[in-house]
């Protein structure tokens, strides 16, 4: 019975591990985003795949893990950001989740693995239903409990085979793109020595979502020591670039007393320099946050996104019109990067200065453009359309904010407030015909309409 009970709970715990991002906090940072784009992207290549179309997503989490869901996102906690050892470790991370996208194991699933273990499960009910119809109660509850492991058995056997076969995915990948495995079983190695920790079995492969570390650890150092690219070094800016993301990393989501310890004052580099600017501005210390940033520009004047820290430094301390200037060079100097001109945007509204409304519009119109996924984009743009006196497409922008964040009630009066005033046929108008669309489409399956 116990081994029964441990059985259901992995199950629970692997659709637990399915689920979709939505119902965890997403982290959002220009230069972290950017960063991971240029690590996937020749490895998103290597596997056929449009760079463009894969997308990488940042997610809360202190814990080890990657995943893919459906489609070509690629999910990652913080916790495998904070805890890898180098930028390498990160590719191995993303050339395994790219075998998963490539063999579209998301979707295969449910008709492959999924199909074969209902079966196994509908047989055992019939046989049970026949052996307690027959007066045997307890061989029937025998034959649905070994039905049921044998079900679970099916689906976990079908999973590991996917992860065996992504693992050597993810090799070719990485040697196709001209890069190391050493990474790879770093992180492999990393998991294994949690896993001792934890004192997670390591005998048994059976119970488990996924091989044994340690057999998939000889079966991928045997593949990458073949490759050419063993020895090859990391690009050392892809490296430098991975430093300084964990400190800001370290900065956004641990304690500053934890940064300043470990980032103390005597330690000059560009990360430690990013680790204390965010942990001084979350102790309410902006002078000192901005110092920071100022002796990272003055190495680097026309850094992007250390313009954007500073002017986020003093947005978020109560200086908006001081925020404007490097916010302002930020997006000259990179404007491809829609959250650094939705801060932008932001702070031109925030000097509450009339003069300011159309320019902060016209920012925020391109930052969603650029990204129409971000609802606070949305939101900034509804409050400059409304200060505008342009109601219906203040109305747009917040339907399309509410949608976003799962308000369908609120998308749909918005939607329709939006179509009432803008001309029939116009994009802006059939743009708001979409969301009302889609919105009432998630009230009907709720049953809330």
């Amino acid at each position: 019975m116990i081994a029964v009970r441990h059985l259901t709970l992995m199950l629970f715990a692997l659709l637990l591990a399915a689920r979709p991002a939505h119902a965890q906090s997403v982290l959002r940072d220009a230069e972290t985003e950017a960063w991971m784009d240029r690590l996937a992207a020749p490895i998103a290549e290597a596997a056929g795949l449009n760079p463009k179309n894969v997308d990488m997503v940042l997610i809360n989490n202190p814990s080890l893990n990657a995943f893919v869901v459906s489609g070509q996102t690629i999910y990652m906690h913080s916790g495998t950001l904070l805890q890898a050892d180098d930028a390498n470790q990160i590719q191995g991370i993303v050339a395994h989740e790219m075998g998963h996208i490539a063999a579209g194991h998301a979707v295969r699933f449910g008709p492959e693995g999924g199909k074969r273990a209902t079966g196994i499960s509908i047989l055992s009910l019939l046989a049970a239903g026949a052996a307690i119809a027959a007066g045997a109660g307890e061989a029937g509850a025998a034959l649905l409990g070994l039905g049921q492991r044998a079900s679970l058995g099916t689906l976990l056997s079908f999973n590991r085979q996917q992860e065996s076969r992504t693992d050597q995915a993810g090799a070719r990948y990485l040697e196709a793109a001209g890069i190391s495995g050493k990474g790879s079983i770093g992180f492999f190695k990393k998991i294994q020595n949690q896993e001792f920790r934890l004192a997670i079995p390591q005998d048994n492969e059976y119970v488990r979502t996924h091989p044994l570390s340690g057999n998939r650890i000889a079966a991928l150092e045997a593949l990458y020591r073949q490759s050419p690219y063993w020895d090859t070094p990391t690009d050392p800016q892809l490296q430098a670039d991975f430093e300084r993301i964990q400190a800001k990393l370290y900065g956004f989501v641990e304690s500053p007393e934890y940064t300043l310890r470990k980032f103390p004052e005597s330690d000059t580099s560009a990360p430690a320099r990013v680790a204390r600017a965010y942990a001084f501005h979350k102790s309410a210390f902006p002078d000192r946050s901005a110092a920071e940033a100022d002796a990272l520009l003055a190495e680097d004047p026309n850094d992007p996104f250390i313009l954007e820290l500073k002017g986020q430094v003093l947005l978020e301390s109560g200086r908006p019109a001081e925020a404007i200037e490097p916010l302002e060079r930020a997006v000259a100097l990179a404007p491809d990067q829609p959250l650094i001109a939705t801060l932008l945007g932001h702070a031109l509204l925030a000097t509450e200065d009339e003069d300011m409304v159309a320019r902060a519009a016209e920012v925020l119109k391109e930052a969603v453009r650029l990204d129409n996924q971000n609802p606070f984009g949305w939101y900034q743009l509804g409050i400059a359309y409304t200060q505008l006196g342009d109601e219906p497409r203040a109305a747009l922008a917040s339907a399309e904010q509410f949608a976003m964040t799962r308000q369908p009630q609120l998308a749909v009066a918005n939607a329709r407030t939006a179509m009432a005033g803008l001309d029939e046929g116009t994009p802006d108008w059939l743009r708001a015909q979409d969301v009302l669309l889609v919105a009432t489409q998630d009230l009907e399956k709720n049953g809330k309409r």
